[in-house]
């Protein structure tokens, strides 16, 4: 009973890794990036790097690199609408969101892990390699899962989908009844 118990608990915590991760990939996925009142005329390119010499000076690069990551985001922001603004806001909190939920869920894991390690006696070497293997089925999971989703449907499905005009059978979401051909 030992057994089945410290197996349910590691199983049952890399599901909550796996779960939020899937279920942030679908919710982002759903927020689809509006750029249509962006003006396409003015392309805004990233600042230039500051020189690596200031790498002599660890704290001044830093500090550099700051100050040009906020103006650059200044100045995209600055171009983009209300509406998108508040579209990447709430972009920003769902991911975040999950981010946190998955990083907690880790947290379990690797307890639960070290739990299954301890009662099957394993050497300190299996619970690394089983964490990493672990990690890369749920990380290699939801890009995987992700990659299909982006195969079957573009932004013009969701768009028709918006619409109410059929798919075309290579853009079935997933789950739904028609198999691609």
């Amino acid at each position: 009973m030992e057994a089945l118990s410290a197996w349910s608990g590691f199983l049952g915590a890399w599901l909550l890794v796996a779960g939020p991760l899937y279920q942030g990939v679908l919710e982002l996925r759903e927020e689809d990036t509006d750029q249509t009142g962006a003006d396409p005329t003015s392309p805004i390119a990233p600042p230039p790097p500051p020189s690596p010499w200031w790498w002599l000076l660890p704290p001044v690069m830093l500090v550099l690199r700051r100050r040009r990551s906020i103006a650059y985001h200044r100045t995209v922001l600055a171009v983009l609408t209300p509406q998108q603004r508040e579209h990447r806001e709430r972009f920003i909190q769902k991911a975040t969101g999950w981010f946190v939920v998955a990083v907690g869920g880790s947290f379990i894991a690797v307890k639960e892990t070290w739990e299954l390690a301890e009662h099957n006696e394993w050497h300190p070497a299996v619970f690394v390699l089983v964490l990493v293997v672990m990690l890369a089925l749920v990380g290699g999971n939801t890009a995987w899962q992700a990659s299909r989703w982006s195969r079957r449907t573009g932004p013009e499905d969701i768009e028709k989908e918006q619409r109410g005009q059929p798919m075309d059978h290579r853009t079935q979401l997933p789950g739904s009844s028609h198999l691609p051909i």
